[in-house]
């Protein structure tokens, strides 16, 4: 009788971890859930203000986006406008920018930039 008593009470014990352990799961899935679907707070980013603080360009860039101090976006900006205008990006590859006459004092005398390369160059023609 006592093997029966102990079998019994083991089973008990294991049924209640068992049941335990399946109850912790199935919370711990609730929670992820509750924790996916919980809406993410959205923290507007500021903008870095050095990117709007007026530069001043060189003589070689002046003759392209003008000789008054504005911010390095807007230097872009005219920069990429000229390009367009003048039609001066590569047909075949479009990342690369083909200098003129104007543009080449500004790219370091070389004939053709990448795009990313072209931030390298500006930078040395703001103050």
């Amino acid at each position: 009788m006592a093997k029966k008593a102990v079998k019994k009470a083991t089973k008990k014990v294991v049924k209640k971890a068992v049941a335990k352990k399946a109850v912790k799961k199935v919370a711990k899935k609730a929670t992820k859930k509750a924790i996916k679907k919980a809406p993410a707070k959205k923290v507007k980013r500021k903008a870095n203000p050095a990117l709007f603080k007026p530069v001043t360009p060189s003589a070689a860039l002046a003759e392209v986006v003008g000789s008054k101090p504005i911010p390095r976006s807007e230097v872009v900006k005219k920069i990429w406008v000229y390009i367009k205008a003048n039609k001066l990006q590569d047909s075949k590859n479009k990342r690369m920018i083909n200098a003129d006459a104007k543009l080449k004092p500004v790219f370091s005398g070389k004939g053709q930039v990448s795009m990313f390369e072209m931030a390298k160059h500006l930078s040395k023609h703001l103050k």
